[in-house]
């Protein structure tokens, strides 16, 4: 990737909401993280399509290969068509225990 402007490291987000009430299943939570993600990113001056790089943390990877038919179209629903260098790792837990995903966003924002 390659660009000029402001870079913006968004730390992880989990799939909780405002209230830190977590949705059922791993697919509502990575819409939420997304979500989490955007709000950060706005609160920059930035929007989905100066994401460079999503690194995603899951606690279980056949629940997300299990997933996968929804998760397209969940992703695009929050995201749009815009698809950054991606990377997904299991992890054995994550800080918050309700948590199956945990996201991190590197973005460039135009001068």
């Amino acid at each position: 990737m390659e660009g000029q402007g402001r870079v913006v490291l968004v730390g992880g987000q989990v799939g909780w909401d405002a209230e830190g009430r977590f949705p059922t299943g791993l697919v509502a939570q990575v819409e939420q993280a997304l979500r989490n993600i955007l709000a950060v990113l706005a609160e920059a001056g930035g929007r989905a399509e100066h994401i460079g790089r999503l690194t995603w943390y899951v606690t279980d990877i056949a629940e997300y290969r299990d997933s996968l038919a929804a998760l397209g179209p969940a992703y695009r629903g929050v995201m749009g068509r815009h698809f950054p260098a991606m990377t997904l790792v299991q992890v054995a837990a994550l800080v918050e225990p309700e948590a199956r995903v945990e996201i991190e966003a590197t973005a460039i924002l135009p001068d």
